[in-house]
């Protein structure tokens, strides 16, 4: 929640205080680096199941060699069940890869989506057929109800939410993340600005301002800014949230503090309470109250101070 930060930021006289979960502040105008959220997917995975891991990487050359082939692509669409026939590889990677990221953003202590994929990578029948692997996954990550097809992320209507942060990145707020690191669970693909000012401009006509964030919210030294001019903000990061890697993970002030949760990962702490929660997710959130009350009750001090 970045714009928690933001808006306490800009307007202290209205907002008491805020608690900004999982919010990459840092992902702007090369503060962070460009591979950190890959690297995080990367970990989580890797420490769930080497092998699973392992598999993962192997399976993307597996999917280039095959889509080579004169039939590739109706091979490839076939192996996977897909419901409308691929028109390209990258369709392929781009859905296997979402489905990854997406375990590791919001992979919750209740279901372990992330370790299910993985169970299922690793315990499929014929360890040497990567795909049929890699298969498994995709029908774990569905609830293990195996489909007559699948139908995949890119060929659905995008929602408002979709389309809205599309154009968000685009105009104001260019997150700048890539996958450069050799021992990524992805192929390598560099943030490219240029390819991506090309993208936005024949998706929307507009052209990408890469400094926005930095020079409204106070320049390319943001700690510094909070540090100067903030007051009253929780920055709550879980360190299973690829997006932590642009989050502020260690407290700044006596009132810009950072909570941070080994196992957590993208808002959960912003969820409804359930039986199931484990304890630090409990003490995280009792944390996070403690302190906001602490907020409430010095400002109705000031607040009776002020009117004596």
């Amino acid at each position: 929640m970045m714009l928690s930060s933001w808006f306490r930021l800009k307007y202290p006289h209205i907002a008491v205080g805020a608690l900004a979960s999982s919010a990459p502040i840092l992902y702007f105008d090369g503060i962070a680096p460009r591979h950190g959220y890959f690297y995080v997917v990367t970990k989580d995975f890797k420490d769930t199941s080497e092998s699973c891991y392992n598999t993962i990487r192997k399976s993307w050359h597996v999917i280039d060699r095959i889509a080579k082939k004169p039939n590739g692509l109706s091979i490839l669409s076939k192996r996977f069940k897909i419901c409308k026939k691929l028109s390209t590889s990258s369709n392929l990677k781009d859905y296997l890869g979402s489905i990854y990221t997406g375990v590791a953003q919001y992979n919750d202590p209740h279901e372990n989506t992330l370790k299910v994929i993985c169970d299922a990578i690793d315990g499929a029948a014929n360890k040497t057929d990567v795909l049929g692997q890699i298969f498994e996954g995709v029908v774990a990550y569905h609830d293990k109800k195996k489909k007559p097809c699948y139908e995949m992320e890119g060929n659905k209507e995008p929602t408002e939410t979709d389309i809205g942060w599309a154009w968000q990145t685009c105009s104001e707020m260019v997150v700048p993340i890539g996958v450069d690191k050799d021992d990524s669970l992805f192929q390598p693909v560099p943030f490219n600005m240029k390819e991506f000012v090309n993208d936005c401009q024949k998706q929307y006509g507009v052209f990408p301002q890469p400094h926005w964030v930095t020079t409204y919210y106070g320049g390319p030294d943001l700690k510094l800014n909070l540090k100067r001019f903030a007051s009253n903000i929780i920055f709550s990061n879980g360190l299973k949230d690829p997006y932590s890697s642009g989050g502020v993970l260690k407290s700044i002030s006596d009132s810009i503090i950072a909570v941070i949760t080994k196992n957590g990962s993208h808002c959960l702490d912003l969820g409804s309470e359930d039986p199931r929660d484990p304890h630090w997710l409990i003490t995280q959130r009792n944390t996070e109250m403690k302190i906001i009350k602490g907020w409430i009750d010095k400002y109705q001090a000031d607040l009776r101070n002020s009117t004596k």
